[in-house]
């Protein structure tokens, strides 16, 4: 395992347990950064760690964390304080329940760690929950803390492993019920509505990996190339937008759209180009494709 662990502890199902680690599932690849720059010289612009009072710089290294208590007073703790405060999920992954997969709305996942067996002597406990939990079709619910804070966790099964998602706590989500308190509740038409089921129908398609991609970083690397050559950019005229208010006829648009022949955006994963290692082939690993964007899109 090439990736370090950002946490190693015990993961416990009543009495049985077994020691494992988590791996982040996301990598950082190769995105652009970007630097703050002085247009006068050319040169980089450096950010300073300045005390607020004195103004004088202080090394990084000799900092320590501050809780502010009141105005301009703070409470300072060490590591030794830290490590003071530590509670059982601060090393060990207790299974507290079981729920249905589906139950919990997407919005509560935030970060995916994959979840790793240490040693030889935990893989038969790893694979009897692994299994458990596919065949049952329910997530293992749990708590651990990660970066100095106790996260609600849901452990699912994952191909050959087991992967964790840390959960938001209600309190960190809007009100959907708020949010939407102003969307009207009409009702459509029962034949708009079934219309819109046939575009859906036939616009389906399976998942690929390329759904995904980043087209707008694809052509932001076009312009920082074409900028390092010298060369004049102009931006591409927007489309026009769709008209406000009910100008359309809704009904007489849907029918259209059902005329129009072929997928708008349903290709299927088999259809993609595979590389040699059987993986779809990037839409923006080929010059040749990023110099022909699929659609109109804004220049940076």
């Amino acid at each position: 395992m090439s990736e370090r662990p950002i946490w190693r502890g015990t993961l416990r199902l009543a009495l049985v347990s077994c020691r494992i680690s988590l791996v982040p599932a996301r990598q950082d690849r190769n995105n652009l950064h970007f630097n703050m720059i002085n247009p006068k010289t050319g040169n980089r612009i450096r950010n300073r760690t300045v005390d607020a009072e004195t103004g004088r710089e202080v090394e990084r290294g000799k900092l320590v964390r501050g809780y502010e208590v009141e105005k301009g007073e703070y409470v300072l703790l060490t590591d030794e304080d830290f490590d003071s405060a530590r509670v059982e999920s601060s090393s060990t992954l207790s299974i507290a329940k079981f729920v249905k997969l589906g139950s919990i709305s997407p919005l509560y996942f935030e970060n995916a760690y994959y979840v790793v067996p240490q040693e030889d002597e935990a893989i038969d406990v790893y694979a009897v929950l692994r299994d458990a939990l596919r065949k049952s079709g329910m997530m293992a619910l749990s708590r651990l803390v990660l970066f100095r804070r106790e996260r609600p966790v849901g452990i699912l099964p994952l191909g050959q492993g087991l992967v964790l998602h840390t959960l938001h706590e209600e309190g960190d989500l809007r009100d959907a019920g708020d949010v939407f308190a102003e969307v009207p509740g009409t009702a459509p038409e029962p034949e708009m509505v079934k219309l819109a089921q046939q575009l859906i129908s036939r616009q389906t398609g399976t998942y690929d990996p390329t759904d995904t991609e980043d087209r707008y970083e694809a052509r932001l690397r076009e312009v920082i190339e074409e900028r390092r050559q010298g060369k004049t950019i102009s931006a591409e005229p927007e489309e026009d937008p769709a008209p406000r208010g009910n100008v359309i006829d809704l009904m007489a648009a849907l029918r259209d759209s059902l005329k129009q022949g072929g997928r708008a955006s349903g290709k299927k994963a088999d259809d993609s180009p595979k590389s040699a290692g059987g993986k779809s082939k990037s839409k923006s690993g080929s010059k040749k494709e990023e110099a022909k964007p699929a659609a109109k899109r804004k220049r940076a």
